[in-house]
Parts: structure tokens; C-alpha cells; sequence
């Protein structure tokens, strides 16, 4: 449960100061959500230009300024087969492991299906709320389907900045630690209605085959209107084959939400690929109260949707299904064939086959439906529309942003524009200005002092946590570092 008196603190803190304008768009009032459907909308404008706006809405651009290059002919084994079972947030890589975002834009991708957040705060029953939060939850990793590119370390000082006033929110992030590697963010509601916030510790492990990603760090997600507050950490994502063969990107693992006020928890199961596949992309859970007992089930896909039924509907028909009462679909007891990898030998693992789509079962209802990608996305490192316009860089926002800016970095400019010989100088530059500032730093004996960000406890689950100190919609930020 939220103080009350806390809560009206940040409120007061984190909105009135700030400017905010408190206001939604018409068509987001009604509906909650905004059509990125790329096929519907015109480019932007040339180069540099502010986009148009239509009905008083900015629009963001639809595709990237270059085309990704191509990754087949560069060989990473001769890095990597000294780093099996090591942590690789140490180890420098070559950019042609990178997509041209910093890992501060890639945690901003969390905001994509920002309306389950608007959802669940306009929503009177702490059941339904904690449907469309468990929905939120999923849907922050579905923009990692097909991503195999690895996003650039932050560089300490580093920042992040999105405002989307037709969606709803404003969002800062701050690298606040560089060994180990942690971002913080800190997101609101302009209309006052949640708050959202955590700190990530990405760690990251080669395997031979394949890289994992274990997120570690709490996310808590609080409804002003409701004075609830929800805790969770994401699954672990494993990119597989990035030796030889067919990238292919899986999600695993248990991700707890938790209701502080209520005590209803949701389990979802994030399940492994499993053999032939089966499994893969798959997530099954359920919600329940603090005594236990099953309220609800959900299931489906991260890369796709998630459904939902009740616990007695649900038994219902899994006890039909098993007396043959329902047919099954086509070749859903047979193994699926796998798609055969050129690579010779056990080098790399067979790119499993996904399962048709999800079987809906009847008297369920939709939570949550992935967005479609643009027609060109894969030639646009796999991105969805809502990533596309991460770094857009408009006429006249360098006057606005913090010199800290990931919009500003020369590097993942260097390599969105499609000079990857740049990109590569520039991020050697970057890492090698980064080593000299902490030497420096040492021989003086000076801490490093994040601006935005303060090392505490979450208020909820007492874990270590970086809390938002405030102010940086005040944008005062002469004191900012020169880190680029």
C-alpha cells in the first residue's frame, strides 16, 4: 500500500513542478490507444525537419535514414571462444554485434502498450487491474522478437528522454552505474494517473551457443488513483546461434506481480522452447488472491497476444479436450519438422518451428495484442514503429535536451546513418574518453555523482533500488557531463 502521505509528496513533486499538461488526446480518452500502423501514415518530413502533426499530434518518422548492413560475413568466434560461462558487460564488442540504440531507448520500449497502464487505472475491480498489468508485463518484452542485434552499453552519465503526449506519459532513464551496469528509469502519467519506475542490472553470459540475458532488478509499477502499487522482474531472454547458423531469440522463466495492497499475486510462466518447439514463445499463468485460491487464467504468446478465462471454464474445457470433445488443430500431436541449419556438426541449435497460433478457448477474452510491424522492419534491425522514432533527432530538440542525451551519441548516429567505419571510431572514442574520466577520477579521489537518480531501497520490497530524485523536467542542466 502506498502512504497517503508519500503519495501526495511525489504527486505534488513529480507533477506540479514540471509543468505537466496533464492532458490526453481526444481519440486516447475514448480509446486508449493509438494506431501505429506505418501503412496508414505518410513519411516525415526531409531530413531534420520537424515531422507534421495531423489533428494536433506530432507525427514520428516511419523507417531509420539507412538500411541495417548485413552480418553475414563477419565472424565472432575468434572474440567470444574465450568468454564461455563469462559475464560479458566487461568485454568490448565489435559493432557489428549492435543495432543502433542505447540500452536506455531499448528499457523505453517497455511503453509501447503504455494504454493497459491507462487501462488498469481507469478499471474499478483489483482483478481486472491486475489482468491488464499482468498484460503490460508481457508485453514489455514483445518488442525482443527477432531483435538479435545487442543495443550499446550506456556510458555512465548517459540519459534518456521521451515525452509522447499521444500516448499519455514522459519518461527519463540515467545510467547511474557503469561496473556493474545499471540503468534506472522513472516514467508518469500526464494525467496523474501512475507512476512507473526500477532499475536494471542486465546480466549477460555466453554459453558457446547462445547469450543470455538475465534482468536482474524490480519493477514497480504504482496507480495514484487506486493507491496500489505492483512489483515484478522480467524473464530471462536467450539469444540463440550467435556463433553460426539462424538467430533465434527465446524467453524464459517465472515472473512474479504482486499487488501490495491486495496481496493477489500473478504467476506467469515464461516457458522454455522445450523439444521440437512446442513451447516456444509461450506464457501460461494465472492470478490469485493472498489465500491462494485461482481467480483467473491467462495464457498465449509474448510474440503475439494474451488471453484470459476463468478458473472453472478453463478446467472445463481442458477435461473435454482430454475426452476428445473438442478437436485439436492440425498436426498438434505431431513433432514439427525443424528447420535444417547448413551449419555441420553441433555448432548451432535448430531453429525451432513456432506453433500455428494460440488456441483460444471458448468464453475468453482478449487482453493484449502485439502491435504490427512495418512492411520494412526487417531491414530496419527487426525494429517495431513505436521503436523506429526512439532516436529521432528533430530540428531544434538539441536546445532542449540534456548534452547526456542518447540522441547525441556520434556513435549510434554514426551507425543509424549507415556509416558503420564512423560508428566504430566513435564508439572506440567514446569507450577509451570513458576509461580516461574514471582514471582521472580516481586520482582525485571523487565519486561519481549521478544527476537524476539516487541510490535507496524500494519502498515496497526493501530490495536495493535507484529512486528519481526530480527536477529534470526543470531542465536545468548546466551541470550536466561531457561524456560525448
Amino acid at each position: 500500500m502506498i502512504p497517503a502521505l508519500r503519495r501526495q509528496k511525489l504527486v505534488d513533486h513529480c507533477f506540479d513542478s514540471d509543468n505537466s499538461t496533464g492532458e490526453f488526446s481526444e481519440a486516447n480518452k475514448i480509446t486508449g490507444m493509438i494506431d501505429l500502423d506505418t501503412s496508414k501514415s505518410t513519411r516525415s518530413g526531409k531530413h531534420g525537419e520537424r515531422s507534421p502533426q495531423e489533428n494536433g499530434i506530432q507525427k514520428h518518422r516511419t523507417a531509420l535514414p539507412a538500411p541495417m548492413f548485413t552480418r553475414s560475413d563477419f565472424s565472432v568466434w575468434s572474440i567470444l571462444k574465450k568468454c564461455i560461462g563469462l559475464e560479458l558487460s566487461k568485454i568490448t564488442m565489435p559493432i557489428a554485434f549492435n543495432e543502433p540504440l542505447s540500452f536506455l531507448q531499448r528499457i523505453t520500449e517497455y511503453m509501447e502498450h503504455v494504454y493497459l497502464i491507462h487501462r488498469a487505472s481507469n478499471q474499478s475491480q483489483p482483478l481486472e487491474r491486475m489482468q491488464s498489468v499482468a498484460a503490460f508485463a508481457v508485453s514489455a518484452v514483445a518488442s525482443q522478437w527477432e531483435r538479435t542485434g545487442k543495443p550499446f552499453n550506456p556510458l555512465l552519465g548517459e540519459t534518456y528522454e521521451l515525452i509522447r503526449e499521444d500516448l499519455g506519459f514522459r519518461f527519463i532513464s540515467e545510467q547511474v552505474s557503469h561496473h556493474p551496469p545499471i540503468s534506472a528509469f522513472y516514467s508518469e502519467g500526464l494525467n496523474q494517473d501512475f507512476m512507473f519506475h526500477g532499475s536494471i542490472y542486465p546480466k549477460l553470459k555466453f554459453w558457446g551457443k547462445s547469450v543470455e540475458a538475465e534482468p536482474r532488478g524490480t519493477i514497480t509499477l504504482e496507480l495514484l488513483k487506486h493507491n496500489e502499487a505492483y512489483t515484478w522482474t522480467n524473464p530471462t531472454c536467450c539469444v540463440h546461434n550467435v556463433i553460426l547458423g539462424q538467430l533465434w531469440i527465446e524467453q524464459y522463466g517465472i515472473v512474479e506481480i504482486l499487488n501490495h495492497r491486495t496481496g493477489d499475486k500473478c504467476i506467469l510462466h515464461f516457458k522454455p522452447c522445450g523439444l521440437f518447439g512446442k513451447e516456444l514463445h509461450r506464457v501460461e499463468g494465472y492470478i490469485q488472491d493472498k489465500n491462494r485460491k485461482k481467480l483467473f487464467i491467462m495464457y498465449g504468446k509474448w510474440t503475439e497476444c494474451l488471453w484470459g478465462i476463468d478458473p472453472v471454464s478453463y478446467e472445463s474445457f481442458k477435461k473435454q479436450e482430454k475426452r476428445g470433445d473438442h478437436a485439436r488443430k492440425a498436426k498438434s500431436d505431431d513433432a514439427p519438422e525443424k528447420v535444417n541449419s547448413d551449419v555441420p556438426g553441433n555448432m548451432a541449435d535448430d531453429v525451432p518451428v513456432a506453433q500455428e497460433t494460440v488456441q483460444v478457448i471458448p468464453g475468453s477474452k482478449l487482453l493484449w495484442r502485439i502491435n504490427s510491424r512495418p512492411p520494412n522492419s526487417a531491414q530496419m534491425y527487426n525494429f517495431t514503429s513505436f521503436t523506429v522514432s526512439l532516436n529521432e533527432l528533430e530540428s531544434g530538440m538539441e536546445k532542449t535536451l540534456p548534452p547526456t542525451d542518447c540522441r547525441l551519441r556520434p556513435d549510434i548516429r554514426g551507425m543509424e546513418n549507415g556509416n558503420m567505419d564512423l560508428a566504430s571510431q566513435e564508439k572506440e572514442r567514446l569507450e577509451e574518453k570513458q576509461r580516461e574520466a574514471r582514471k582521472e577520477r580516481a586520482k582525485e579521489e571523487a565519486e561519481w555523482r549521478t544527476r537524476w537518480f539516487s541510490p535507496g531501497n524500494n519502498p515496497y520490497t526493501g530490495a536495493p533500488d535507484w529512486l528519481y530524485a526530480g527536477h529534470y523536467f526543470e531542465r536545468n542542466f548546466s551541470d550536466c557531463p561531457d561524456i560525448y
